[in-house]
């Protein structure tokens, strides 16, 4: 491990040098990559060098203590020994952490697609608990939430809402809502007070830039249409609503949210461009052996994931078997206990499988 955090550092200083290279601060792309990268490095080198002036320390402190002869002086060098060996067992961790390989995808944007799925309209006002769920914990961090795409209920809710949320690191936090989550509550219709389980499915894509997937004019067929709204009834007489289809995977994606033609073949194209690079992503991780993944879930959509119990007040995550009687503070989009969990989890899983290899 240290032999590789002196690399990093090593890499580190030369890429500060390259970044004062007249001949790389006139070339964008270059200053753009190694500002990238020496940022991507900075807390993984200043923790390392925090590491080596500990230890330094320690050496000192140690030699002292062989030298002193005070017992009062003695007991002080002693107490300092104990809270810097402390200090480096913590240092330690954190650079197994920050040693475990990066998701590339965890700076990104996220575009975010909620379906009503089992349970009629209650899944759909599942859907919109989800939604504002989602909005609220987006919120909180200080991310902005555009929405794509939205076909709501007759009832309430959405039968699917697809929406945009741009913040530094939202992937890194999103990405663990892939799945179905599971809704146990009395629908305001039921009568007898009987509880319904229903379901929605939430996928979390990374925003895929142009230069990591370029989809050809060729490839793709466009049509347009009239928008329409709840029931299928045309809500105006221009053919603004537009339908991309990805020739080589059938992905189709429909987009009739704005009025414009112009805006909402834009909005497709990012949909689209998100779907098909995380289709290649996934086809790409599928060829990894089954013990390099996370101990959080595959990610796929068909797993349930979580429960939203409303008569006991409780959410369990069954990934890693985390209960919390927070129903409400949850859904308020408080989600930072289960996602720092989910998080502490898989970097668990990832340094087991570094140290094992």
């Amino acid at each position: 491990m240290l032999d590789r955090l002196q690399s990093l550092e090593d890499r580190y200083e030369k890429l500060n040098q390259l970044l004062s290279d007249p001949e790389v601060i006139s070339d964008q792309k270059k200053l753009r990559d190694y500002s990238k990268e020496s940022s991507d490095l900075e807390e993984t080198v200043q923790t390392y060098r925090e590491y080596k002036t500990a230890m330094q320390e320690l050496e000192d402190a140690k030699a002292m203590l062989e030298e002193e002869s005070d017992a009062d002086m003695k007991e002080m060098i002693r107490g300092e020994i104990n809270g810097l060996e402390k200090h480096i067992d913590e240092l330690q961790e954190r650079l197994r952490i920050l040693l475990i390989p990066k998701d590339p995808n965890d700076d990104k944007n996220v575009i975010v697609e909620i379906r009503g799925a089992a349970g009629g309209d209650e899944a759909a006002l599942f859907a919109g608990d989800l939604y504002k769920m989602y909005t609220r914990y987006a919120e909180n961090q200080g991310w902005k939430i555009d929405v794509m795409e939205a076909s709501q209920s007759e009832v309430g809710g959405y039968k699917e809402i697809i929406f945009m949320i741009n913040g530094k690191g939202a992937y890194s936090k999103l990405k663990y809502e892939n799945g179905a989550h599971r809704v146990q509550r009395v629908p305001e219709t039921e009568s007898g007070g009987r509880i319904h389980t229903s379901t929605a499915t939430v996928a979390v894509l990374p925003e895929a830039e142009e230069v990591e997937i370029e989809l050809h004019d060729k490839d793709i067929r466009v049509d347009t249409f009239a928008s329409s709204g709840p029931g299928g009834q045309s809500v105006n007489t221009t053919m603004s609503a537009v339908r991309l289809t990805h020739l080589p995977t059938g992905i189709v994606v429909s987009i009739q949210d704005e009025k414009s033609q112009i805006k909402n073949k834009e909005k497709a194209m990012k949909v689209l461009r998100a779907r098909v690079y995380d289709k290649f992503q996934k086809e790409a991780e599928a060829e990894y052996a089954a013990n390099r993944r996370s101990a959080v879930g595959t990610g796929d959509r068909s797993e349930r994931i979580r429960t939203y119990n409303f008569p006991q007040s409780r959410v369990t995550d069954h990934r890693i078997g985390l209960t919390l009687q927070k129903l409400d503070t949850i859904l308020n989009g408080n989600l930072d206990e289960i996602i720092n969990a989910l998080i502490v989890e898989d970097q668990a899983k990832m340094i087991e499988q570094a140290e094992a290899l």
